[in-house]
């Protein structure tokens, strides 16, 4: 018996398209992968998905292998990981040693988060800042910051009250630091002496902070390693695109060698502990085959799949057909779903949305839910309030009765050591040029360096239209959303009129002179 994917009907047409929005680079050729036994209208045709040899700038001169196998051994699929060096057929680019006498360091990259209540707004102004989360019309870039401000000021309150109630602050700078305290040991257990590093986009410690001290310990080569498992280019793209900027202006990073592991979904340590979590919380239902899995991810606005080419929806359907195929050879066949939270603003983002589902979910007669936070590592704000608290209470209003939810992965023993392998596998592209694989499941995105990801993901962003595109009425439950479907007009023509004339509300509060 297989599983069966539930299509909520919350899912509109405009993301339900099965076809992958290429960037210009890409071709449609196929990725030679096994075919998902399941899949749904919005699940993209892994047929139509690229292989990794298109996937880099067209200036860079690379050797790929021009064909494959497309019988490919199964007990090759999961070990592809993000540099292939596990396959029958994979030629190694480096005959040197791995480990020299030259200092390896790791720079693990993840969101960050305020660790006190204080820390709340400033982290917030921060998160608003990043034109990666809120575009603006080219003729409205100089706000950006003024429109942060605002933004953070306006929304600080409402979440310091969901920092209040998991504990008073994000509890994701401890759990990352101890993910790289583990990561460290296991990769010394496996002969590799690295030093491991975090960086966090928008707050302690930043980015910049881990780059300094990369500097000071002398790192001759580094593997950038995203905690964000599916690549998308509002969170690994976001980080990468800070790391060029420091990198291009730094001549000790010039000449530092590095390379970027930008995403392991498909990893067999990942896919296998996912699958163990799951498989231990459906014990705890009096009737496990009865539960409805529910995969709830981070959403990212529609418009960065379709127009701007981001892999992340692909990913992440493909890491959701792993799991279930990994839950499957353990016999457990439960249906399952796939939707996106943490929306933020008027413009339309993937769909269908976690809460909408667990509404019509209800409305079908779904008595136990199991929730799985599938595109999280670590516990924080959107795991231990928005899903513990209001999508639960959500779902008992919706008629739900079983709830459950899937702790995120932390420091599993399994996780962190499938991470050390993947360093592992990614140093001898360290500083050399990124290879393709096609005989085995890959990465949408190829092992690189952050300029060639970026100028395969990146190069066609700032041309996107502004993100108010679709209006959609009323309110959302999420502390993680703010109500921008009619306030993002009046936020712009506020400060519109407040930059032009020099007077209002926000220069008697001492907001916008900061910003002169």
């Amino acid at each position: 018996m297989r599983s069966a994917r539930i299509q909520s009907s919350a899912s509109c047409s405009a993301s339900s398209s099965s076809t992958f929005p290429h960037p210009p680079c890409l071709t449609s050729a196929s990725r030679h992968c096994k075919l998902p036994r399941l899949l749904s209208p919005r699940a993209v045709s892994i047929s139509q998905r690229v292989s990794r040899n298109c996937l880099v700038p067209e200036m860079t001169q690379f050797s790929f292998s021009k064909h494959s196998n497309t019988n490919t051994d199964k007990k090759h699929l999961f070990h592809a990981g993000v540099g292939a060096l596990e396959t029958a057929n994979t030629q190694a680019i480096s005959t040197g040693p791995l480990i020299g006498e030259e200092k390896i360091g790791v720079l693990l990259l993840n969101l960050g988060g305020p660790e006190t209540l204080d820390d709340v707004q400033p982290f917030l102004f921060n998160l608003f800042a990043d034109p990666d989360i809120i575009r603006l019309p080219r003729l409205f870039r100089f706000l950006q910051r003024p429109l942060a401000k605002f933004i953070s000021v306006l929304r600080a309150p409402k979440s310091k009250e969901g920092y209040a109630s998991i504990g008073g602050g994000s509890p994701l700078r401890r759990i990352t630091d101890a993910q790289a305290e583990e990561l460290r040991k296991s990769l010394w257990e496996k002969n590799v002496p690295a030093k491991v590093y975090v960086g966090m986009r928008y707050w302690h410690p930043f980015t910049e902070e881990a780059i300094e001290q990369i500097k000071k310990d002398g790192i001759a080569k580094l593997v950038v390693l995203p905690l964000y498992p599916q690549f998308s280019i509002s969170t690994s793209g976001s980080s990468l695109r800070l790391l060029e900027s420091i990198f291009r202006d730094d001549e000790y990073l010039v000449n530092m060698q590095h390379t970027v592991i930008p995403s392991w979904y498909q990893r067999e340590g990942y896919i296998k502990s996912m699958a163990n979590l799951i498989e231990k919380e459906l014990q705890k239902f009096d009737h496990p085959e009865k539960v409805v899995i529910f995969f709830s991810a981070h959403g990212v606005p529609l418009a960065y799949v379709e127009e701007a080419g981001d892999p992340y929806k692909a990913e992440m359907e493909e890491c959701v057909d792993l799991i279930m195929e990994e839950l499957e050879k353990r016999k457990i066949t439960n249906a399952y779903t796939l939707a996106y939270q943490s929306r933020v603003g008027p413009v339309e983002w993937l769909k269908p949305y976690t809460d909408e589902t667990i509404i019509d979910l209800g409305r079908k007669g779904v008595k136990s839910l199991l929730a799985v936070p599938i595109s999280f590592v670590s516990e924080h704000i959107e795991t231990l309030e928005e899903i513990d608290v209001e999508y639960k209470e959500l779902a008992l209003e919706s008629g739900i009765q079983n709830w459950g939810r899937v702790p995120a992965l932390g420091c599993e023993p399994m996780f962190i050591s499938d991470l050390a392998d993947a360093v592992i596998e990614s140093l001898p592209y360290v500083g050399a040029m990124a290879v393709s694989n096609l005989e085995a499941r890959q990465s949408l995105v190829p092992l690189g360096s952050v300029e060639e990801l970026l100028a395969t993901y990146d190069s066609q962003r700032r041309e996107l239209p502004p993100p108010v595109t679709v209006w959609e009425w009323g309110w959302t439950k999420s502390a993680e959303t703010w109500n921008g479907r009619a306030a993002m007009l009046a936020v712009l023509v506020l400060l519109l009129l407040e930059v032009t004339t020099g007077k209002g509300f926000l220069h008697q509060w001492g907001i916008l002179p900061l910003f002169r």
